[in-house]
């Protein structure tokens, strides 16, 4: 493992989360948006409910989770959104949606007057997703 528990729980500053909890915070994504992908292919929009990103990490305590077992849940998590990815149907991926709240759950967002599509909330959880791996390399 390139990192140690302790190098894993160590925090780059006061008030910033440390690789555990990022990785975790990327397990609560996964978990978020495997449910979202999974109903946009079954609704006409790409409505959803958010989620308190820092009140997850904080009540799921990953500080004090293990490191090897934190990395483990979210690959084994993620291997099963890029199935979903993978298998979902290209209609529905390439489908506008006029009804969305992408302003306010995307990464990147997108204006709430603008159409989307299901692809591009699944390519935005991706740049999502390495935006925080390259924090966990960044030390």
């Amino acid at each position: 493992m390139k990192y140690s528990d302790a190098d894993a729980a160590a925090r780059s500053a006061p008030g910033k989360w440390s690789r555990k909890e990022i990785i975790g915070h990327l397990v609560d994504s996964a978990c978020n948006n495997h449910g979202r992908f999974v109903r946009a292919q079954l609704q006409d929009d790409l409505i959803f409910p958010g989620y308190e990103q820092d009140d997850w990490v904080r009540v799921e305590r990953y500080q004090d989770r293990a490191w090897t077992e934190l990395i483990a849940m979210w690959r084994h998590y993620n291997r099963h959104i890029a199935h979903i990815m993978a298998t979902a149907d290209a209609n529905q991926l390439e489908r506008p949606r006029a009804r969305h709240n992408l302003d306010q759950l995307a990464w990147q967002t997108v204006s709430a007057a603008q159409p989307t599509t299901l692809e591009y909330f699944m390519r935005d959880y991706v740049d999502h997703l390495k935006h925080h791996l390259r924090q966990t390399e960044g030390r």
